[in-house]
């Protein structure tokens, strides 16, 4: 009994993975966004504001437009 319930387990995994793998080639392969635009413009942000506390509005201001338009570029690209 056990050596059925053995080839069954078996039977329903195999299945499951073929679904799986079937499944997971339909889809387009998408690639990873790059973030490093958006990190490295809140890097420049934080060192602004400690460099030139008064001028941190400005520097904040440029951050959010640069991230803001990094985001819809890349968002709205097909590759």
């Amino acid at each position: 009994m056990s050596e059925l319930d053995a080839r069954l387990r078996d039977e329903i995994d195999d299945q499951v993975a073929e679904a799986l793998d079937a499944y997971l080639a339909e889809r387009s392969p998408r690639r990873p966004r790059r973030a490093w635009p958006v990190v490295v413009t809140v890097a420049l942000g934080v060192v602004t504001t400690w460099l030139v506390p008064g001028a941190a509005w400005a520097a904040w201001l440029a951050v959010a437009a640069t991230n803001v338009a990094w985001l819809v570029a890349v968002s709205g690209r097909q590759d």
